[in-house]
Formats: C-alpha cells, structure tokens, sequence
C-alpha cells in the first residue's frame, strides 16, 4: 500500500502559455501529454488540459480501479476546475457547458493503439444548453452522437456482431442515410441527429444491459478507466510486442477542453506533416475536412482535402479529378482559408524547429480560430527518415552523430526489400488509381479480413477502412489496400510506421465482405486472386508483377559513409554462395565471418559423391568419393574468394550430423544402392546406423573430422587450392578456416595438425603459398570457459551464438517453438533468446570467452557469426565486448553498420 501513501503528483496541468511539465518528461507524461506542455509553453495556442501519469497507469494494474480513483480524485477534480476557469466554462452546467477529449498517450507514439473519446460531459440537459449558447442545434447534436458512438464503443465495448458485419452505430446511420436518400454525416437534419442519439442508447441498453451514463463525472471515470485498460488491450500488445517496447511503461490519460470542429462551414479539423512521411521531402503536407471532427480525417468517411495548394493539385492528378472541379469541391485549406494556412504554416515551421525533427500535428478550426491538438515526432518510411535525418544535416540543425542515432537500425530493412522490375510495369494492367499512402511494391493474394491474413503464403489486405483492430493483419500481409481514407487515414499512418507498402482513398473500389469480392469498373476480384500495389505511385495491378533488388544509393548511402566514419567493429556476412558474397559486398559488408561448407554438398550433382563417401566402409572409398567432392568444393570456393577478393573469409568445416545427407526415402535409397553396386539392405543398415538419438549433440562438427580425418584434409586443399587459384588470377585470397563444435583443447589440436600439414602438402605442391588464419568456432560453454588454453594455439575466435544459446539454455532450437510462444506471453522470457542475445547468461559466456582468449593472445581476432550478428541490441553488445567484427546475412548488413557506429556514439555519450 506505500503506493497510496506515496506523496506525489500525478496530475500535470497545461493551457494559457504555462505548464507543469515539458517536453524531456515523456516517460511521467507520455509522449503526447509531454509535448502539450511544451507547446503551452511556447506560446502555441493549445487547449488548456491535464495529463494524469504513466505511473498511475503503473498503479492501476497494480492495485485496481478504486484505489487509483481515489488516490487520482482531487488532483482531477481541482484540474477540472483549472480548465473552467480558463475556458470560461463548468463541467456538468446546462447552460454553459465545458466538455473534454480523454485521450491516451505512451511515452512513444502508438497510433490508433488505443483509446479516444470526444466530447465527453455532454447528456440530454447538456445538449438543450450547448445548442442555446452555440446557436446551433445541428452542431450540439452531432457531438452527442459522436459522444454516444465513441464512449459505446470504447468504453462501454460495443462491437459488431461478426467480422462480416459493421459497427452497431454505423449500421443505424447507414439505414438512416439510405431511408432518407443521403450519404454524408453532414447532411443529416437535426431531427435525424436527435433520432440517433436515442437510437444509439436503446443500441447500448440493448447490447450492455445499461443505461447509457449520463452523469459527466461518471462519464469521465469510465473514459479514464478505459484508456487504461486499452494499455492491456490485444492490439496494444500486439503493437508493443513487434516494437520490443516494455509492459511495464504504462500510458498516460490526457484531458483537454474540446474544440469544435464541426460548428459549421467557418470550422474544421486535420492532420498535417512538417515534411513528407512518405519520401522525406522537405514540403509542408496535410489533410483537413470541413465541419468535421478529428476522427473524421482518419477514419476515412469523407474524402478530405489537401492542406497546400500544390499537394491538392497532386492529389487531383492521382484522383483523376478535373482542376475546376477539384478547385469547387476540394479547395486546400491554402485556398479556402488564406489566413488560418498561413498562421499554421507558422506554426508548423516553429514546431519543427523547436524539436529539430519532422512533426505529425493535429489541428482544429474553431469558428475561425486554430488551435493546435497535438504534436509528436512522425512516424515515417524507412526512405524517410533516412532522408530526413540527412536532410536536417545538410540545414546544419542536427549534427552527424545525431543523425546517425536518428536511423532506426532495423527500419532500414524497408530500404533493402525488392522494388518492382520498370520493364514489368510497362506492360501491367492497371485496374485504379488510389493515394499514394505508404511506399514500396507489394504483391499477394487478395484476403478481406485481418484475421485471415496469414490464409496466403503472401497477401494484401483488402478493406473498406482499416481499424486498430486489424494491427496484427496489416503486419502479416505484404500490403494493404483501402477504398476509404486519404494520406492521414489509420491505414496510412499504421502502414508507414510499419514500413509496409499501402494505397489507401482508391475510391473505384467496391468491396463486399459477405461475397469477398472486390468490384473495379464491372470487373470482379475473389478472395486468392493476385494483385500488385504500387505505394510509390498509388497504381493498383492486376495480377503479379517480377522485382528486382534494390541498390543502396543516394541518401541511404550517405548513412552507411557516416557510418563507417564512426564504426570501430567491422561487419562481415555469411554467405555460402558467390551470389550471396556479392549482394553483401555491395551492401558495405568488409569480408565473410561464416561460409557453410555443407550448403554445398546439397545440390543434386553433389549430393550423391557425399552419400557415397558417407557409405563407403574403408578409408579408400570414403577418399575416393571425397576426390569427386574436392574439385566442386574448390570451385566454389574460388567463386567466393575472387567475389570478395581483398577481404578476409572465414570456412567452417563440414559440421552437420551425417544422416542428413543419407537418403530416408525408400525409392532414393533403391536408386544410391544401384548407383553404388550393393544392396539396398546395405543401403538400410547405414542410414539406421547413421541415426542419432540426439543429433545436435552427436556425430557433427569436429568429431567428424577427428572420425573421419580425411573430410578435414579434402576441405582445406580445396580451401588452399581454391586461395591460391585466385592468386594466380592476379587476387588476394584471405582464408580463415574454423574449426566446429570444439569442447576440448585436443579437439582442436587434432584438427589444426590436419589442417595446416594439408596447407604445407599443398605449398610444396603448387611451389608457392598464402597466408591463411585457422581458428574455431566458440559454440560450446565449456570452450567459452577453456578459451585462454584453445587460444594457445587458435588464431581467431567465431562465436557461433546460435548453438551456444541453445546448449546454455538447454533448448532445442528445433523443438522451442512449442513452448518459447508460452514463455514470451507469460512473462516467463522477454525476447526469445534466438533473435536477441540473452546478454545476462549467453552474453557472460562470450564476455569470458573473449576476455580468457585475449588474457593469452591479446590481439586475438573475435567476431561472431550467429543470427545475432545483425540484430541491433545484440550488435551493440558486441562492440562492448570488444568484438574485431560481427557477421550476419547479406540484408542485414547496412543494419549492423549502422549499429556499429551508433554504438561508438552512445558511449562517448
């Protein structure tokens, strides 16, 4: 209970140019709640509010809703009493009524994650009263529609009854609007608002069993609650789980007094961005209704209009819209309201300045006055920030080092997937033309539902309009496609923060839940049938269309120069193919940390010489199939050595258990006991024999070589021969061989003998030589605790983080998923241990391996070569452990780049 006793504040207040907080308080306040105080401070006209903190979000969870209602009352109360007296306004009062926005807010953005509602305060005394001092019933009357619909919804958990079907209030103002002939919400009489707002509480009483609350007290309790509960709803979970952030963090509750933009046609709402959350570009965006709610604009009832001149005549072209008819009918608010456009340009120049970064606003025009709801830093592409942050260099109001800790390492992903090939689209058949939402090329099957997303290997998600709800679809589809919403809309702004391509406003479409069909122009599309989205150009395509790789150029090229100027740890790739060594290497990579040599022995011309040495009963037939293997292994290898000419490779040796090259089926085993000129019962007894109980502890690795010596002595006269081929081609070859699985100092004795006598056999022979490392690959705890006896005579360690997590935690890596899913929603592991280093256990291991070697071989080289290898948390890690290098997949390779740098700057910091 000290948290009840506990003397603290936990209401912030903000409005008329002063506040409590500021914005360096995002963790008390939420990011939301942070950045309204600063705004009041600078003068920004916002509405006056209060900010009730994450910390009693914190307390909530723990201790329940009465115990927080009480220890949150009177600070709320006399906040409520702040904004009155501000306002000029009561909570409550008929006649002059203050009514408010609860809103949620974590400390980082999370749009549409969680819960709003809007004019909260409003009842059916409240209603009379608001239209009296208004002088305007139709306005009063929408906001307590709104008010009924929000509060219903979020709140009171009105739901629709299937997926099939749509939101309870939307079905009764669809049947409205069609009874009387309308398709806008604005063009419902005050009579049909009035008939609304009872239909919508008899909807409530109907579905909840209660009354709809009509004490504004009670009506604010149940709204404070509810955003708290929505910290712990599934998309807000969702939401953090795919962003890595913390349950624990909470979010915070923000009350304002409301601002009308729906009092008529002097008022409005919108969205606006300093600069283009799509592409980068330094031009001032945005979207605005007339006589609207902020709802309104994202929700993608109405199409809304463009904030400049020059984006409504881009929006036009896109729209296929004449110009006269999109001056008379969509006007920017530049063009419609001169003034107001003006005085938010303003605004939104001080903003981005102040907070040196590209700024996501929301506005409303109240009968000719703006205020300023809200801004946060803008989720944008991958493409985006990378241009932003440079951009904001070359303004000189950012430095290099900020500008690297501005890329967020694995958003650079997005800049690394395959665009679509220009020779495809020229002959693609273009069904319609939507906006431009989200960037990138995308191709699927067609699903309607979110929940069905993963139905397809790949899918687009179709919709009318997305919702929160649809979070964890929009992430599994490979695009998303909408008939309603403009460029600020939820699937919008969701899909750029994913980095997923999105078309959204393609109005043409007609889609039918119940049918799954997707109607263009008479032509009709079924749930599986294929189609492109183009996000870079807002062209919908029928049917597939090829890619082809991405280049790393422009602006995403300067990042990786500014990287590399700042990185001390290099980063390698692993790559089994010359293809793969030449990807990496364009993508900066600085030499190979992991070549799997058994990839090679899988293709269909090769794969028969292995089983017959795995076969073989003597030495001499195990060497002469080998003597098959040798020159297709050294031709592989000179391909990846000449790829990466100049630049270190490192080779594992055969590692993998034997029985997975053996054929388990009958007819291939028939087939090899032919080819070989023994018995298929031969053939039988073999693989049974080559069966383990364990395999990942059995026969693999450098037991196989120590068994089996001749493997190890093929390997590297290939290694060798293939150095010194690319030699004689006028290249430098550096091989690294590495050794596997090592648990004992003699293990790696044996096989360095083998190893480096092969090496001296091959010198004498070709009369000539190169400097080659052999080393071994720390995979097991024990070798990370013998590591100062193996590097004795090791030249280099590799920590293969993979196996070492799953012999340190005792997991299969192969049977985990049965329960690691358990473990992560229970609490039980925060991350699973094979995508991010276990830095408290796994870690120590690598820490005392590395610190062991180095006690004897202080300039021993140590890298790793794990799926770690390009994970940022992980990466950085590395370089604290005093990491040479890590290695990682040719696409990741920009990432851990990036990483590397970022981590020399945070700790000079």
């Amino acid at each position: 209970m000290e948290l009840l006793e506990e003397a603290k504040t936990r209401v912030y207040r903000f409005g008329n140019k002063s506040a409590d907080g500021n914005s360096e308080m995002k963790n008390l306040l939420g990011g939301k709640g942070a950045n309204l105080a600063e705004m009041s401070a600078i003068g920004i006209p916002v509405p006056p509010g209060f900010t009730i903190t994450t910390e009693v979000c914190t307390d909530y969870n723990l201790l329940g809703e009465e115990a927080v209602l009480s220890m949150i009352k009177e600070e709320v109360e006399a906040s409520i009493v702040n904004i009155e007296r501000l306002m000029g306004t009561k909570f409550g009062d008929k006649n002059n009524p203050l009514l408010v926005s609860v809103r949620s807010g974590a400390r980082v953005s999370m749009p549409g994650m969680m819960d709003t509602v809007l004019n909260l305060g409003i009842n059916d005394e409240v209603v009379l009263g608001l239209a009296i001092k208004t002088k305007n019933e139709h306005f009063a009357w929408d906001s307590y529609r709104r008010f009924i619909q929000m509060y219903g919804g979020v709140v009171l958990g009105m739901k629709p009854a299937s997926k099939e079907d749509i939101d309870p209030f939307e079905e009764i103002m669809e049947n409205l609007k069609e009874k009387r002939g309308i398709y806008l919400d604005t063009e419902f009489s005050i009579q049909d608002l009035k008939d609304l707002v009872y239909d919508f509480k008899d909807a409530v009483k109907k579905q909840t069993g209660h009354d709809f609350p009509i004490n504004p007290w009670d009506q604010l309790w149940g709204a404070i609650i509810a955003v708290f509960n929505s910290w712990n709803g599934n998309r807000a979970i969702y939401y953090r789980n795919m962003h890595g952030y913390p349950e624990d963090w909470g979010t915070a509750v923000n009350v304002q007094a409301m601002v009308y933009g729906n009092m008529g046609d002097n008022s409005g709402t919108g969205v606006c961005f300093t600069r283009d959350a799509g592409t980068g570009e330094n031009v001032f965006n945005g979207e605005y209704l007339i006589n609207a709610q902020g709802e309104d604009v994202v929700a993608g009832v109405r199409t809304p209009q463009q904030i400049t001149r020059l984006g409504s005549k881009r929006w036009a072209t896109l729209a296929k819209i004449e110009e006269q008819d999109r001056f008379e009918n969509y006007p920017s608010l530049e063009e419609l309201m001169p003034s107001i456009y003006k005085e938010l340009d303003a605004y939104q120049q001080k903003l981005e300045g102040h907070y040196r970064d590209m700024q996501d606003m929301e506005f409303t025009i109240q009968d000719g006055k703006l205020w300023i709801l809200q801004t946060r830093t803008g989720k944008r592409t991958g493409a985006a920030m990378v241009k932003i942050a440079i951009d904001l260099l070359k303004e000189n109001k950012i430095d290099e080092a900020e500008a690297l800790l501005r890329i967020e390492p694995n958003k650079l992903d997005e800049l690394l997937h395959p665009i679509f090939d220009p020779d495809a689209l020229k002959t693609a058949l273009i069904i319609a033309q939507g906006l431009p939402a989200s960037p990138g090329a995308a191709t699927g099957k067609i699903v309607f539902f979110a929940d069905e997303a993963n139905k397809f290997k790949t899918s687009i998600l179709v919709r009318i309009e997305t919702s929160p709800e649809d979070l964890e679809g929009m992430n599994i589809a490979k695009g998303i496609l909408t008939a309603r919403g403009g460029m600020t809309s939820h699937a919008a702004v969701v899909a750029r923060g994913m980095g997923k391509c999105c078309i959204s406003g393609a109005g043409a479409l007609k889609i039918n839940y119940k049918k799954r069909t997707l109607t263009v122009d008479g032509h009709e599309y079924h749930e599986g049938d294929w189609i492109s989205l183009n996000g870079s150009t807002g062209n919908i395509i029928e049917g597939k269309v090829n890619t082809i790789e991405p280049k790393l150029t422009g602006e995403f090229a300067e990042i990786m120069k500014l990287s590399d100027k700042y990185s001390v740890m290099k980063v390698r790739t692993n790559a089994d193919t010359p293809k793969d060594a030449r990807v990496a290497r364009s993508f900066g990579a600085q030499g190979i940390g992991l070549t799997r040599t058994e990839h090679m022995f899988f293709e269909v011309d090769r794969i028969k010489a292995m089983r017959e040495m795995i076969l073989a009963d003597t030495v001499k037939g195990r060497k002469l199939a080998l003597d098959e293997l040798l020159p297709m292994q050294r031709e592989d290898f000179e391909g990846i050595f000449e790829a990466m000419a100049g630049l270190p490779v490192t080779i594992r040796l055969l590692d993998p258990p034997l029985h997975e090259f053996v054929p388990h089926q009958l007819e291939t085993q028939r087939s090899l006991a032919e080819d070989m000129h023994i018995s298929l019962e031969a053939v039988k007894i073999k693989v049974a024999e080559l069966e383990e109980f364990n395999p990942m502890l059995g026969h693999r690795g450098c037991r196989l070589g120590i068994t089996y010596p001749e493997i190890t002595a093929m390997q590297t006269r290939a290694i060798i021969e293939a150095a010194l081929n690319v030699k004689a081609k006028g290249k430098i070859a550096i091989p690294e061989i590495m050794v596997p699985l090592v648990g004992t100092v003699k293990e790696f004795e044996v096989q360095e003998d083998i190893i480096r006598n092969t090496a001296h056999t091959v010198f004498k022979e070709r009369n000539d030589s190169i400097d080659y490392l052999v080393g071994t690959m720390i995979e097991i705890p024990r070798a990370a605790l013998l590591a100062d006896k193996i590097a004795k005579r090791a030249d280099f360690f590799s920590f293969g983080t993979n196996d070492l997590t799953q012999m340190t935690f005792g997991y299969s890596r192969d049977d985990a998923s049965k329960f690691l899913p358990v473990y992560l929603e229970k609490g039980v592991l925060k991350v699973d241990p094979f995508e991010v280093l276990d830095q408290e256990g796994v870690g120590q291991l690598v820490k005392i391996g590395t610190e062991r070697g180095r006690s004897i071989k202080p300039n021993l080289k140590v890298g790793i070569c794990g799926e770690h290898g390009g994970e940022p948390s992980s990466v950085e890690f590395c370089y604290n452990v005093g990491m040479n290098y890590v290695s990682c997949s040719p696409y990741r390779v920009p990432i851990a780049r990036l990483v590397s740098a970022q981590a020399v700057i945070k700790e000079k910091v």
